[in-house]
């Protein structure tokens, strides 16, 4: 049994809640960067131009991407072999989102309730997911999630007899419905399978993936839709459109019910922030 203060938690939290607000991750910078030069149109290249400068500054002065610091997703992979100590890693988890965003100077962006939207001006409750897995180890991964993104997402339960291109249509056909709303470039993660709240869990994790599917049928599925998105004519957020519209398609799977086949899909604008530790 391996010992881990929660105050090690904190310290991790509080650091990368801010970082990864003030950095792109490095695969996101490869991406942006490479479809920069795929572009043809050119108010599409200024507005890629001006992406990469703000996130340049971003980095530079250790201040927010975009002004939409998000609502805060926590997810812990804890080994089983661990053992929490010296107070409630719950209670821990929440006081360095609070405290980071904070001393961070990052906007304060979380309702109470979804009807009375009083400010709790901490930037809590996080939202956490827990997954215990083998070993003495404890993966934190933050993802600052900003809600023009969040709000061009779904879930729907389709039934099994559905065909692969009838689901590469549907996400293409929502992209195109959600327009320049998501703050394109955009990066689509795609959930297929499990069940009605677990497929949405997929479709965010998919956002975290920096490679390709490893199963054909699946790559082929991700390379089909992200082409099909790059012929929107959507763009970078310019009146004119643009060739580029997403960076990248990401899908991950699970088993589900004989009766049914779960889809969701969850969009990240350009500025698909994240960050991983490992204790």
């Amino acid at each position: 049994m391996r010992k881990i203060s929660v105050k090690k938690i904190y310290d991790a939290i509080y650091e990368m809640v801010q970082s990864s607000n003030y950095q792109l991750p490095s695969n996101v910078k490869k991406k942006i960067t490479q479809s920069a030069n795929l572009e043809k149109n050119e108010m599409a290249k200024l507005a890629f131009q001006y992406i990469i400068k703000n996130y340049k500054l971003a980095e530079k002065n250790k201040t927010p991407i975009c002004q939409d610091t998000g609502l805060i997703v926590v997810m812990l992979e804890i080994g089983q072999e661990i053992l929490f100590t010296n107070g409630d890693i719950n209670e821990t988890i929440q006081k360095a989102v609070a405290d980071g965003s904070r001393d961070g100077y990052l906007r304060k962006s979380v309702v109470s309730d979804p009807f009375k939207r009083k400010n709790t001006n901490t930037n809590t409750p996080a939202i956490v997911h827990y997954n215990i897995v083998p070993g003495d180890k404890v993966k934190i991964t933050i993802m600052p999630k900003g809600g023009g993104a969040e709000n061009m997402s779904f879930v729907k339960m389709l039934p099994p007899s559905v065909s692969k291109v009838q689901i590469e249509d549907i996400v293409v056909d929502w992209v195109k419905q959600s327009g320049t709303n998501p703050c394109p470039p955009i990066i689509v993660g795609i959930g297929i399978g499990g069940n009605f709240e677990h497929v949405a869990y997929l479709a965010k994790k998919a956002l975290l993936r920096r490679k390709a599917n490893t199963k054909k049928e699946y790559k082929n599925m991700e390379r089909k839709i992200f082409d099909k998105i790059n012929q929107l004519g959507i763009g970078p957020q310019v009146p004119t459109g643009g060739n580029v519209t997403s960076l990248a398609v990401y899908i991950e799977t699970a088993p589900c019910h004989i009766a049914s086949l779960p889809l969701a899909v969850n969009i990240n604008c350009h500025a698909s922030r994240y960050k991983e530790v490992i204790l």
